[in-house]
């Protein structure tokens, strides 16, 4: 048993007690009458003899019940409470994952939400840890941290159970992704008292923190997380294995190269449900319904039935091993294709209506899903050479609005035009074995270097120097494409088996970096992408003429998909790809390059509360805000110029930017019984407080108060012993 209030009820005891005592000797001042007779008075005198100072206290059933009424409201007071299992250690890290998947709604039998089921279980730890004595020693403290994809500390150390209750109750579900790291190394560097020792460094110096992790363990990046051998991780598992969702996991449109104004939206879905259903999916153009499709989605796979699961035939070693990997079923995978003739600029809307006879989907925020589409028009390139008829050919092929081919001299020239009209005129920039001299962003005294200029390019033979990411570690010999990103609309129905290179190019990719390795080789990666605020550029370090590339219809395939990705679908796609121009994903930073000179700059978030953010641009007309947490249509409005993609609404230039959950992890809500962290496996601990925490002080207000009506009974009936 344990005490929230122990220092207070002290105190009332203290004064109370006492002062009911002293009641009961206190010499009662009676005014002298005279009388006939005392025989009628004696039960008088026995008062009076009772009420001396320095008599011995008669038995009184009431002073007794007066104790009892007094003793139990004291000890109300300072709330006692039993619980399973008291915690143990005296520091405590709560981290509580806030993410999308959190908000499912099976986090209890009442069918509360998984983060709401958390938050109950953490009050709980909060009510088990020992409170401090009236010296303030020998309590526990702890600290709650909030995370999904970024980490915020809600309340530093402390044993205030009312400061650390508040805390947990104010952390709100968001819609953004699940991610650990960052909330781990957080919670590391409060967790344990280190100090610096001579000779030795920086060595622990104290007690380290318990840390309680609140998740339903869909975390991707768990494996990367490595706890020290002295840290103690504890596991609390929220929400039911078996959780029926569809949910909607790539949002995409791409527009049709010889119509343009042919527009396709690919809706891509997800079934976690354990029997086969349909689900109607329901398109939105500027918020006016277009089309509604029925989807049927087959029942997920059960883990049994998955190649070399616990029902195949594989050997032994193969089978334990398995048998010690927890394995989850595999989600029912389907997707819908809207066609439709659009010209126009549009913010697309895709929703789920889930049948009323289908079984409940919990989670809501992955039904949703946005796109902002640009107007249809047929694309401007310009490409920079010195001479390669294998690309001019190619490009003069392609259904364009112009090509404009220029030497590296001819581009030069235009680029150090301060907010050159002509550059600005061009969808996208091709560059063949050079890159021009820029002067680094707030360099002011440096020497211009070769880099990628702001917008959208293809590059092929040469490597963007630092900071894009990308180092250069010289030629190689000759090497093949082993595997390559088949999902990215770059490569998307592409082979590139028969693609050899006869002098390839080292290239190494520079640890959290906006770099995505497209294709690799056997020397390093061959294709990738750069994509970061203002830039987005694919890459191609080789040489094409000291390839078999030109010779393969892959290249012209490669070629048209990339300059359509670059030119049009980088603003038209969410989901597996990652983020693109015009979109963002929860838990990602939104970041929007403005035109020059914008100013009084607002972001309006999606929701009821219509919360307007203040946002200044930097040196380079950049904006950002982030974390993103909601998912919805955010909308940017200035002053100043508009950008060729930006309406005009009461005078003020406004863009829409989509941000969309799109999470196939998110949206399988397996609870995941044990997390392999990178440094060991930690088992889950169901409800680690014990049974339950129960409250005694109303129960001891309800004995008060039937003690005082008997008391008031006996008083009453004048029976005294």
């Amino acid at each position: 048993m344990t005490f929230l209030t122990p220092t207070l009820a002290a105190l009332a005891a203290a004064v109370a007690v006492p002062t009911l005592l002293i009641l009961y000797f206190l010499k009662l001042r009676r005014r002298e009458v005279e009388i006939s007779s005392t025989l009628l008075w004696k039960k008088a005198i026995q008062d009076l003899q009772a009420n001396a100072p320095f008599q011995r206290l008669r038995r009184n059933l009431l002073l007794l019940l007066q104790l009892l009424v007094l003793g139990a409201c004291l000890f109300a007071l300072a709330q006692p409470q039993v619980r399973g299992t008291a915690q143990s250690g005296e520091r405590h890290v709560i981290l509580i994952d806030r993410s999308a998947s959190m908000s499912a709604a099976d986090g209890d039998k009442q069918g509360a939400s998984r983060l709401d089921a958390a938050k109950r279980q953490a009050l709980d730890l909060i009510d088990s840890i020992p409170e401090p004595n009236l010296l303030g020693r020998g309590g526990g403290e702890a600290m709650v941290i909030a995370f999904d994809t970024a980490a915020e500390v809600r309340q530093g150390f402390t044993s205030s159970r009312a400061d650390l209750r508040r805390a947990i109750e104010s952390v709100a579900p968001t819609d953004g992704r699940s991610a650990l790291g960052e909330a781990f190394t957080l919670a590391k560097a409060y967790a344990g008292k280190r100090q610096i020792v001579e000779d030795k460094g920086l060595i622990l110096s104290g007690p380290t923190a318990t840390i309680h992790l609140f998740s339903d363990g869909r975390l991707d990046d768990a494996a990367t997380v490595t706890p020290e051998v002295e840290d103690q991780v504890v596991y609390h598992p929220l929400g039911t294995s078996g959780a029926a969702n569809v949910g909607i996991t790539s949002v995409r449109a791409e527009r049709s190269f010889d119509d343009p104004s042919r527009l396709s939206i690919f809706v891509g879905l997800q079934s976690t449900a354990p029997l086969a259903r349909s689900v109607d999916v329901q398109l939105a153009l500027d918020g006016q319904v277009a089309a509604v499709k029925s989807v049927a989605l087959s029942a997920a796979t059960p883990a049994e039935r998955q190649p070399g699961g616990a029902g195949s035939a594989a050997p032994a070693a193969i089978a334990a091993t398995a048998a010690e990997t927890e394995s989850e079923p595999i989600p029912a995978s389907s997707g819908a294709v809207f066609t439709l003739t659009r010209a126009q600029a549009a913010v697309v809307s895709v929703r789920l209506r889930h049948p009323s006879d289908a079984a409940p989907d919990v989670l809501a925020a992955d039904d949703e899903g946005y796109l902002v589409v640009p107007p249809a028009k047929r694309l401007s390139v310009a490409l920079v050479t010195e001479g390669n008829f294998v690309l001019s050919y190619a490009l003069e092929g392609l259904n364009l609005a112009s090509l404009r081919v220029m030497t590296p001299a001819e581009y030069q020239r235009l680029i150090d035009v301060p907010a050159s009209p002509e550059l600005a005129a061009f969808d996208l920039t091709i560059f063949d074995r050079w890159l021009p001299t820029r002067k680094a962003t707030g360099n002011a005294g440096g020497d211009p270097k070769p880099g990628l200029p702001p917008g959208r390019c293809l590059v092929f033979g040469v490597v963007p120097p630092p900071p894009r990411g990308l180092t250069d570690k010289g030629g190689a010999d000759a090497a093949l494409v082993l595997d390559w990103a088949r999902d990215h609309p770059a490569l998307r129905g592409i082979s590139l088996d028969a693609l050899t290179l006869y002098r390839a190019r080292r290239v190494e990719v520079e640890p959290r970096t906006p770099v995505r390795v497209l294709a690799l080789s056997s020397v390093g990666p061959a294709i990738v992408e750069v994509a970061e605020l203002g830039y987005r550029a694919i890459v191609a370090p080789f040489d094409l003429m000291e390839s078999t590339w030109p010779l393969d219809p892959s290249f012209v395939l490669f070629l048209a998909s990339s300059v359509r990705y670059l030119g049009h679908d980088s603003g038209l796609t969410a989901g597996a790809e990652g983020q693109s121009l015009g979109q963002v994903r929860t838990g990602s930073t939104l970041a929007e390059l403005l035109p020059s000179g914008a100013r009084d700059v607002r972001l309006a978030l999606p929701g009821a509360s219509g919360q307007v953010i203040g946002l200044s641009p930097s040196a380079d007309d950049r904006v950002a805000y982030g974390p993103v947490t909601s998912r919805g249509i955010h909308t940017l409005t200035w002053e100043g110029p508009k950008g060729p993609t930006d309406v005009e609404v009461d005078g003020r230039p406004r863009r829409a930017i989509a941000a969309n959950l799109c999470d196939a992890s998110e949206s399988n809500l397996g609870v995941r019984s044990r997390l392999e962290l990178a440094s060991r496996v930690v088992q889950a601990r169901v409800n680690a407080g014990g049974p339950g925490v129960q409250r005694l002080w109303p129960w001891l207000l309800l004995f008060a108060t039937l003690v005082a009506m008997l008391e008031w009974y006996i008083y009453n009936r004048r029976v005294y012993l």
